[in-house]
């Protein structure tokens, strides 16, 4: 089969396969990663039946990792990681430290050398920025102060693990040479040097975007988004993306998550981040799954059966004794309420730069391909459980000592609001923001859904309630008290999104009047058929609006 066949087959079998399985765990009230990780061990070359092509699945993957660490950044602003400095940093580095301390100490009980399980336990001191964003967002935790946290300690982790795999190589080289050639004296001038100029080439990175790209990303954008093409808008959204973290890896050293997001985070300031985020999310959600699927064929599910107390033992370091440290490390530091336990749960799991450290001990003679099996092992065992030990672990901090857990608890709970007879506008965006004055003008008694964070702090500044969520999201829409509306307007551009919201509304009340817009007469019917009593389409109006004044303009001829 050719390489270019070898691609399509690739992405075609990865996603339906994926989407299959994705949907019988989503069935199963298990998490949809699960399914997709099992789609990856299906097409592997250690089960029987089609085999994909493993070169092309984790370049593939790649770029999923970068489109979610693009609108990571998005979301996360350079005041926001200020502010969690002093507290991600040395709390990072004491996490990954004892850690791979505890990674080390495993593998020297299994008989591995020195190098091999200190490598072994770096990859089992980094958490996967695929599942614990993922985690944060499902749980509306991106915009609260935890989340800051959490991601300024994932950003953290990306940094040292860049200087880790710059620095590897020639340690390994002078340290632990590869059989036949005689260990060289350390150069400790020559590491020193080498370490320098990592940090430098990084600073210089992060200042360029900062003051440079701060500039003329937003720039750009305003251009493109002045000629009215959504495509144009997208295709740069993604050149962008894609184009800053290729060249802060070929140019800086610095790795393509942590290019891109720095690349969304120096956008995230400008009136286009909501309309960026939005943009990329299709590509972003389905090259998040090839990467799932890309993990899965890596895996050998032989290591199960042959070394199950290996497993057991790594994969109580990364469930147990990351999370341990983690909490010990933060109670320490400045901190919100309540990120001690966030941080704790969202660290008990392992994934990217886990399998990039595997890959490079194994090219620099350190670590075997059964290392490499264990780890695997480890990060498929640990995503799969990782989303109920979210749950476990929250309730039984809620029954051991709910005074400390009350703040966030109340949080990450939504309050229905008293309003009765009010109405409810979804979506703040171009839209949105023409209609929330005219409401409050008509004294209307408004709430607004809105999943953007600077978008909801500029509501918080006017006379209406919000919510913060995807309207979408059953407990979000309940919380709006739908049953007891008057008016429900869907402003949001998404129509299948805006179908789901339409129906949970409808059901909720029958009575409800309910407005939504679409772009396409395919979108007008399924809106409709959703249970919408009015929808508008844009063009329509502008087509009305013009044949008016031009009505207008005959008659006043005289």
């Amino acid at each position: 089969m050719s390489h270019d066949s070898s691609l399509i087959l690739i992405i075609v079998v990865g996603i339906g396969l994926a989407f299959v399985l994705g949907t019988l765990a989503n069935r199963l009230r298990i998490s949809p990663l699960v399914g997709y990780l099992l789609a990856g061990v299906a097409v592997g070359p250690f089960t029987p039946g089609f085999v994909a092509d493993q070169s092309l699945a984790p370049q593939l993957a790649e770029i999923g990792v970068i489109l979610l660490m693009f609108g990571v950044g998005l979301h996360f602003s350079v005041k926001d990681l200020l502010k969690v400095w002093g507290t991600v940093v040395p709390g990072a580095i004491v996490q990954i430290a004892v850690a791979t301390l505890l990674g080390l100490g495993l593998a020297r009980l299994l008989g591995w050398s020195m190098p091999a399980g200190f490598v072994f336990g770096l990859a089992l001191s980094v958490a996967s920025t695929v599942v614990l964003m993922r985690a944060l967002q499902e749980r509306r935790l991106m915009e609260t102060e935890r989340g800051h946290v959490v991601v300024g300690w994932l950003v953290v982790q990306d940094l040292l693990m860049v200087v880790v795999l710059v620095l590897l190589p020639p340690i390994a080289g002078i340290l632990w040479p590869p059989a036949g050639r005689a260990a060289a004296s350390l150069d400790i001038g020559g590491l020193a040097a080498t370490l320098g100029l990592t940090l430098c080439k990084v600073a210089t990175f992060i200042l360029l975007m900062l003051i440079i790209g701060r500039r003329v990303i937003p720039l750009i954008l305003h251009h493109v988004a002045h000629t009215g093409s959504r495509e144009l808008f997208r295709l740069a959204v993604l050149s962008l993306a894609l184009g800053v973290a290729f060249a802060a890896a070929e140019l800086f050293g610095v790795s393509f998550a942590l290019g891109a997001f720095v690349a969304g985070m120096t956008l995230s300031e400008s009136e286009l981040s909501q309309a960026a985020a939005e943009e990329t999310l299709p590509l972003r959600d389905a090259f998040a799954v090839l990467f799932f699927v890309s993990v899965g064929m890596l895996f050998n599910p032989v290591v199960l059966v042959e070394a199950p107390w290996p497993v057991l033992g790594a994969l109580a370091i990364v469930l147990v004794g990351n999370p341990c440290v983690a909490m010990l490390a933060v109670r320490w530091l400045p901190h919100p309420p309540g990120t001690p336990i966030v941080l704790a749960v969202g660290l008990a799991q392992i994934g990217e730069f886990s399998f990039i450290l595997a890959d490079l001990g194994i090219g620099l003679g350190i670590l075997s391909e059964r290392a490499r099996d264990l780890i695997l092992a480890t990060a498929i065992l640990s995503i799969m459980l990782n989303p109920i030990l979210f749950a476990g672990l929250s309730r039984w901090r809620a029954r051991a000592a709910p005074e400390t857990v009350a703040a966030s608890a109340a949080e990450e709970r939504l309050a229905t609001t008293t309003l009765t007879g009010h109405a409810v506008l979804v979506g703040y965006g171009r839209v949105g923001r023409i209609v929330v004055p005219g409401l409050l003008q008509r004294e209307w008694k408004l709430l607004v859904i809105e999943d953007g964070g600077d978008a909801v702090e500029q509501l918080r500044a006017q006379p209406v309630e919000v919510i913060a969520g995807n309207a979408a999201n059953g407990e979000v829409i309940a919380a709006a008290n739908i049953a007891q509306a008057k008016l429900l307007l869907v402003a949001i551009p998404n129509a299948f999104e805006a179908g789901q919201i339409v129906q949970q509304a409808r059901a909720a009340n029958p009575a409800l009047d309910i407005v939504a817009r679409a772009h396409f007469d395919a979108e007008v019917d399924h809106l409709t058929q959703h249970g919408a009593n009015s929808v508008i389409m844009g063009e329509r109006e502008i087509a009305r609006s013009m044949l008016e004044h031009g009505a207008a303009q005959r008659e006043s001829v005289p």
